[in-house]
């Protein structure tokens, strides 16, 4: 298991936009004289990594996070690194150059992003992994919802659309350069291969995401399996869509679909009926998260944390804050608007042909 958890995992929602309190860490309070200038000494800068793997993060992580430092008064420098690993490097020199003094990193994959930390952390820079845990890296912290955990919950998502009948699964497994991808894949697995009437009929990786290379991959797959294919376990929506267009493309009927991340499209083709679940990921309790650490950090204390993350190539254990993923099916698909935690709105996913759609799963 590359996780262990503490026993105050199942409070930690409720923490997260409380101040991190009473779960694992420091019990140091703040200063009230020196706090506030630490803060004030304090800039951080994020890297997100692309707008291909997914449209979270320009959609929903960047203007969440710029709400939140702004709120909690510490200077955040946020920018898209657009896939190229050369392009992080210089963003993070730039970073670095320009003064933060905590950078927190999206790595776009172990290699490139414990580069980064190790230069960082050498000029003084404390690191934070987010979402992704670097491999061989020197984080100081790491922020994500639990990678296992999503990937069990994409398996008992499969499970329950396609019933205990005998079927052909194709799993279309993330970035192979994605610690989380490794996490998601060995999640579902833990689930699907107890099931004596499933068979793995393929699994392949889609390289950095990409979903056109997906749709590829998997139009390859369903002809070499001429069809016979009865599931897909894909590892975000993004992949999913792309499996979705090449089974429409061939009239294959209702093929059960996984997906990741509760995007507009993802939750759009559940209320078509042609994906049968995604998992939500807050983005804002992930967010929060990572606010929560810098904060702290800026103000000398320990951050609250509740698990620890294994990095077998650094061979060390990681502080962490992991959190907990949520099943999204049709039945619960009004959950991801009501709660706000995604910043997906009723006008965003009720659009056109989807208004009726959305009023018949109690969405206005």
């Amino acid at each position: 298991m590359i996780f262990k958890r503490t026993a105050c995992i199942a409070a930690f929602a409720a923490m997260a936009t409380a101040g991190l309190a009473g779960c694992g860490g420091s019990d140091n309070k703040s200063d009230s004289k020196g706090g506030g200038s630490a803060k004030a000494k304090a800039k951080v800068g994020v890297i997100l990594p692309d707008t291909k793997s997914s449209v979270r993060w320009e959609n929903f992580d960047l203007p969440v996070l710029k709400k939140e430092f702004a709120a909690a008064g510490i200077p955040a420098d946020i920018q898209n690194a657009e896939g190229d690993k050369q392009r992080m490097q210089t963003i993070a020199d730039q970073m670095i150059t320009s003064g933060v003094t905590m950078l927190a990193i999206v790595n776009l994959d172990s290699n490139s992003g414990a580069a980064i930390e190790q230069k960082a952390k050498a000029q003084g820079v404390q690191t934070i992994d987010y979402d992704r845990l670097t491999l061989g890296g020197s984080a100081d912290y790491y922020v994500s919802f639990d990678g296992v955990q999503v990937g069990r919950v994409q398996g008992q998502g499969l499970q329950k659309c396609l019933g205990d009948k005998k079927s052909n699964i194709v799993y279309l497994d993330g970035s192979p350069t994605d610690n989380n991808a490794t996490l998601f894949k060995q999640g579902a697995h833990e689930v699907l291969d107890k099931v004596s009437n499933y068979t793995k009929v393929a699994e392949q990786a889609v390289p950095d995401w990409d979903n056109q290379q997906a749709a590829t991959i998997f139009e390859q797959i369903y002809t070499q399996q001429k069809g016979k294919v009865d599931g897909v376990l894909a590892a975000n929506d993004g992949l999913g869509n792309a499996a979705i267009s090449i089974l429409k493309k061939n009239h294959a009927g209702n093929v059960p679909v996984t997906g990741q991340d509760a995007t507009v499209q993802g939750l759009q083709n559940i209320l078509d009926g042609t994906q049968c679940m995604t998992v939500y990921k807050p983005n804002k309790l992930e967010a929060d998260s990572l606010v929560q650490v810098v904060t702290a950090l800026a103000k000398g204390q320990k951050p609250q944390t509740n698990a620890t993350s294994n990095d077998p190539q650094g061979h060390r254990q990681v502080a962490s804050i992991l959190l907990n993923p949520v099943l999204i099916t049709k039945d619960n698909v009004k959950q991801v608007v009501t709660d706000g935690g995604s910043g997906i709105t009723a006008a965003d996913l009720c659009k056109g042909a989807y208004a009726a759609k959305c009023k018949a799963a109690g969405i206005q």
